[in-house]
């Protein structure tokens, strides 16, 4: 008995510790990246890689260690308080986190590099803009801004557009967003906007979402926050990806020449691979299908070569503009129409590298808008300013109250560092200098101040000058038209995207509780657009506002909309092909289709009852919020016969009719089109795609079918 219990142990011992037998070892999803230098990369970061490749265990202070088994007092007796190995595994696993950000927790990055277009010497001093084709490595991290680290990557929301260039001169941070406006004018009602869009306090619901009462009482409340609104009410709060946004400085900012001559800009970039959304119940669903879908979006297409780009530009204005167009320059909720300041373009951004460790890079990434070079400086926005202390103070508590986040790998200027900053939780750098004060003569004065004139050092714009003036707690006059540019906005749109915005706001407000709240807001809404207000109030169960014209006009911008312009190509779009694997013929079909768009840089995924070779997806994981397009092939009509216990009942013909509520064109082929006659699509439709056979002709067909993206014919609007 005693032998077959021991024997028992010791085979289960060796099970335990063997290796998963099926886990083969070339698997190509588990192995380590092999990552080759891309293109702009000056390969700093690499001296911080770790390779953990066909080598020992070791405890952190060096000692090669065995930490897969505690060490106890006897086979069966009590761990030891002196294992030292498990106790420093345990606690380096207790603390692997750090505070998430209070904003903008949730998030992805890549690195790239910018290209200059041209010597802009004439206009600033910045290095990295100096010389045509100079190359600057860059990280860029995208994220929503109200939910936690854990929260879906559909959610609707601002976007975070944070961009650091690792300039020769030292970083340089632009932390923007995907719109060009923000919603509070002063740094001082931050703290007010963040509580009020945060979930309640005492149920924690609801969770990255402006659907609730106090979320719109504050937005009633300050008429300020109505233009960024509606940008976030339209598609730009809920885009295709991170690849399909552009990003904005938001803020006004200053070019400064070596002489001392400065122009204010606006940061613009300009996504090369097209402005695309999604709709609301769109997102809603693919939130609940794939939570991570943007993240892994921007991590597939980098890993697949397809790297994104945007261009990057500025509008250039005088310092004697900041009050010539009817607003005021240092009002972060304007923009500056394209039509009264075109966007003179600069350089290019590329994303070409993706992050080797999530944690290391995008997490202890630390922006601060006050992370500067020589050429570029602030203006007078008082939400600017409030920024420049915010920022460096809240990566004082994310890196656990020591200042020296700026030496983490990823924060590293790639240029040296020197200055008498000292000690500190954490410190890397092994300082030699034993007169750490200025001024000294023991160091012979070392380090320098570097100024306009000496050691090419930043310095602020002497156009910037104090106005004699008073201490006063007021908004400014020239800050206080809340309602023109959000109406500028909305005539702007077209008439889909104009249902869309009155969708969303029906959808917010339909779940806020207080009658008072929503009456508050129907006012707002109703000095930007009568329409609007009314639109909205019907579904309230609300009497609709009276006109109030002293608010309207009828001017309208360029560049705001999310549709209307088709997608310069489909490469990385998703691409779904629906075929039985009860018919070679269908399952044949659906690989030639493939290839054909895999040939054009698509994503084609093959879907079918079971994952026989050539198969992707099965009906019981696939749906339609997945996908750009879909695409039925020929001998699948018993599909809409035989209920299968492999997927849920109907769910091929859902997969087809969803995509086309969605917007998105459909096709069939052969047999495939009795998809539509089954769930009612009229073959005669835009983005309607059939073919007795397939061809290169019909490919080509749903090919600008993919690019148009998205078919607004197919949603209803107000009459």
């Amino acid at each position: 008995m005693k032998a077959s219990l021991l024997c028992g142990i010791v085979l289960n011992a060796l099970l335990a510790s063997a290796a998963c037998p099926f886990m083969e070892a070339d698997d190509a999803g588990l192995r380590r990246r092999d990552e080759k230098k891309a293109e702009g990369d000056d390969g700093f970061l690499d001296q911080f890689v770790v390779d953990d490749s066909d080598v020992y265990t070791t405890t952190d202070f060096g000692t090669p260690v065995d930490d897969r088994n505690s060490l106890k007092a006897g086979i069966r007796g009590g761990t030891l308080l002196e294992d030292f190995v498990l106790r420093t595994k345990i606690t380096r696993f207790d603390h692997e986190r750090i505070p998430e950000r209070a904003v903008h927790a949730r998030g992805a990055a890549a690195h790239g590099y910018f290209e200059s277009y041209a010597d802009w010497s004439n206009v600033t001093a910045a290095s990295f803009l100096g010389k045509a084709g100079k190359k600057t490595p860059i990280f860029l991290r995208f994220s929503t801004v109200a939910g936690s680290r854990g929260s879906a990557d559909t959610a609707r929301d601002v976007h975070g557009f944070s961009l650091r260039f690792y300039t020769d001169e030292g970083n340089y941070d632009i932390v923007g967003n995907n719109i060009p406006v923000f919603f509070i004018q002063d740094a001082i009602q931050f703290p007010d906007l963040i509580h009020a869009v945060k979930p309640r306090p005492d149920n924690e619901i609801p969770q990255a979402a402006t659907a609730h009462d106090s979320a719109w009482d504050f937005f009633s409340t300050n008429p300020s926050t109505m233009h960024t609104l509606m940008w976030a009410l339209s598609g730009h709060g809920i885009p295709r990806s991170f690849r399909h946004i552009d990003g904005f400085g938001v803020h006004t900012f200053r070019f400064v020449t070596d002489e001392g001559k400065s122009k204010l800009i606006k940061w613009h970039f300009k996504t090369q691979q097209g402005l695309a959304s999604f709709t609301w119940p769109e997102a809603q669903a693919l939130a609940g299908k794939n939570a991570d879908y943007h993240r892994q979006d921007l991590f597939d297409a980098i890993d697949s070569g397809h790297f994104p780009e945007w261009e990057v530009g500025v509008q250039i204005m005088e310092e004697d503009d900041v009050l010539k167009f009817g607003f005021d320059l240092l009002d972060p909720t304007k923009i500056v129409p394209v039509e009264l300041v075109p966007i003179t373009p600069i350089g290019k951004l590329v994303l070409n590298k993706n992050t080797l460790n999530y944690f290391a890079e995008t997490e202890q990434s630390m922006f601060c808008p006050g992370h500067v070079v020589r050429g570029i400086d602030f203006s007078d926005d008082p939400l600017l300013q409030g920024r420049l202390f915010s920022y460096v103070d809240t990566q004082l508590n994310r890196n656990m109250g020591s200042p020296n986040f700026e030496q983490i790998p990823i924060n590293r200027p790639h240029v040296a560092v020197h200055n008498n900053n000292r000690d500190g939780a954490g410190q890397q750098m092994i300082h030699s200098n034993l007169s750490p004060y200025s001024e000294n003569t023991l160091n012979s004065g070392s380090p320098y101040a570097a100024n306009m004139t000496h050691g090419k050092g930043f310095f602020t714009a002497p156009a910037r000058k104090v106005v004699d003036a008073q201490y006063i707690r007021e908004k400014s006059p020239t800050f206080l038209d809340f309602w023109s540019q959000p109406r500028l906005f909305w005539n702007s749109l077209l008439p889909a995207e104009k249902q869309m915005v009155v969708n969303a706001a029906r959808f917010e407000l339909s779940n806020v509780k207080s009658k008072n709240v929503q009456k508050r807001t129907l006012v707002q809404f109703n000095r930007i657009s009568n329409e609007l207000a009314t639109r909205v109030a019907k579904a309230l169960g609300l009497e609709a506002p009276k006109p109030d014209s002293r608010y309207y006009h009828n001017n309208k911008t360029s560049d705001v909309a999310t549709f209307g312009n088709p997608l310069p190509n489909i490469a990385t779009l998703n691409v779904g092909i629906l075929c039985t694997t009860s018919s070679s013929e269908s399952l044949t079909q659906a690989q030639e289709i493939a290839a054909a768009f895999k040939a054009k840089g698509a994503n084609p995924s093959i879907i079918g009852e079971s994952l026989v070779d050539g198969v992707n997806a099965t009906y019981s994981g696939a749906d339609a919020v997945l996908f750009d397009g879909i695409i039925v092939t020929d001998k699948t009509k018993k599909l809409l016969k035989v209920s299968s216990t492999l997927y849920p009942i109907g769910r091929p013909a859902q997969i087809v009719r969803d995509a086309y509520n969605y917007g998105k064109p459909v096709g069939a082929v052969g047999e495939g089109k009795t998809f539509f006659k089954q769930t009612d699509i009229d073959e005669s439709m835009k983005g309607v795609y059939t073919a007795s056979s397939w061809d290169s002709s019909f490919t080509s067909k749903f090919e600008k079918g993919l690019m148009t993206f998205k078919f607004l014919d197919r949603f209803p609007i107000d009459q």
